[in-house]
C-alpha cells in the first residue's frame, strides 16, 4: 500500500484540547442541523459601490425549493464579478434578511480568511445540484 503525504515547510503543531481557547463550546447535532447550509450557483455579480468597505453583491440560485437569494461579501481582494458568475458556493439560507446599506442580503455566503486577510469562498470540489444541503 502506498502512502501519499504532502511536504510542508510549516511545522505541525498539536494543541491540547484544554489549551485551545479559540474553540466555541460544544453543540449538539440538532444545533448543527438548525443551520441550513446549501450549495448554490452565483448567476449575477457586481461591485457594490454604496458599501463602506469594498464589496461585491450577487444573486445565488439555490435550486427549485429555495430559489434565488441575494447576498454580498467583502471578497474583492480575491474575486472579480466575472470570476464569481457560474461559481458554486455554500451559504446559510435560514438567517433573517440583513439590510446592508441600500441592499438586502438574503443568505450568508461562507468563506475563510486567507494569509493576506482576503476571503476565499467555500465551494464544493465537484459540481453538485443547486440546493443540496451540507451534511
Amino acid at each position: 500500500m502506498d502512502i501519499i503525504t504532502q511536504k510542508t515547510e510549516e511545522p505541525i503543531i498539536i494543541l491540547e484540547t484544554e489549551t485551545t481557547s479559540s474553540l466555541t463550546p460544544p453543540i449538539s447535532y440538532d444545533d448543527f442541523m438548525s443551520v441550513d447550509i446549501r450549495v448554490g450557483t452565483i448567476i449575477e455579480a457586481s461591485l457594490f459601490p454604496e458599501a463602506r468597505k469594498p464589496m461585491h453583491k450577487f444573486v445565488i440560485d439555490f435550486g427549485q425549493d429555495i430559489g434565488l437569494r441575494r447576498s454580498c461579501g467583502q471578497i474583492t481582494q480575491n474575486y472579480t464579478p466575472e470570476q464569481l458568475v457560474g461559481k458554486q458556493v455554500l451559504g446559510v439560507v435560514n438567517f433573517p434578511e440583513k439590510q446592508i446599506g441600500p441592499y438586502v442580503s438574503q443568505a450568508l455566503t461562507l468563506g475563510f480568511r486567507d494569509f493576506e486577510n482576503g476571503v476565499v469562498l467555500v465551494t464544493p470540489e465537484h459540481a453538485v445540484p443547486n440546493g443540496e444541503r451540507l451534511m
